[in-house]
């Protein structure tokens, strides 16, 4: 119940104070290049429930394409502001909406697509899946350069499903056995100390 009055008073909160860079940011991507300003896609939630996570629209619009799912170094897709808003992670503002609807939280396994999600071992995936999935969290942190690391690899997918996956699930499953307020603070100060570091 804490974890959750948390997520609520803080998502709710930033929204109120980052309205007016969420604004300019929208108005950026619309400047930037055609298409909407937020991107959806569906994604495995609790309980494996699907939902449809929001992000700023970093990469072009292409409607029809399916594309990869996994995003690999200077990928051809990003647009200029794109790639400036993923260096500081700006993308992932529109998640604390999903925060406040309560199909994330501000700290949780990150939530993957479907195709992945059926690749979880069976032992980890309902550890994993029990708790809602986050906007930060100790993978997160730990794969912060996740994308220079696949375009350093000769089959990025199979880099990605094979090594960084796993490694990521066993984070996952470690942060969902000892879930808390206290273990989600630790993780945001982890974080927010990351991205001054990178900005």
């Amino acid at each position: 119940m804490a974890k959750r009055a948390f997520d609520l008073l803080a998502a709710g909160l930033g929204l109120v104070l980052l309205a007016p860079l969420m604004l300019w940011i929208a108005w950026s991507i619309k400047r930037d290049t055609p298409g909407p300003v937020l991107f959806r896609q569906e994604r495995v939630g609790r309980h494996g429930k699907p939902f449809m996570i929001r992000k700023f629209r970093t990469m072009v619009h292409a409607p029809g394409t399916a594309g990869a799912q996994i995003t690999v170094g200077a990928d051809p897709r990003i647009t200029r502001y794109g790639a400036w808003l993923r260096a500081r992670k700006l993308d992932e503002l529109p998640q604390l909406i999903d925060v406040l609807v309560g199909t994330m939280s501000l700290v949780g396994p990150r939530p993957e697509v479907p195709r992945y999600v059926a690749r979880y071992p069976a032992a980890l995936r309902d550890v994993v899946l029990s708790v809602r999935p986050g906007i930060t969290d100790p993978a997160s942190i730990a794969f912060r350069d996740e994308a220079e690391l696949l375009a350093r690899a000769a089959d990025p997918e199979r880099e990605y499903v094979e090594l960084i996956l796993p490694q990521k699930l066993e984070h996952a499953a470690r942060y969902a056995r000892c879930a808390s307020l206290a273990t989600d603070l630790g993780v945001l100060l982890r974080t927010l100390a990351v991205l001054a570091t990178r900005s």
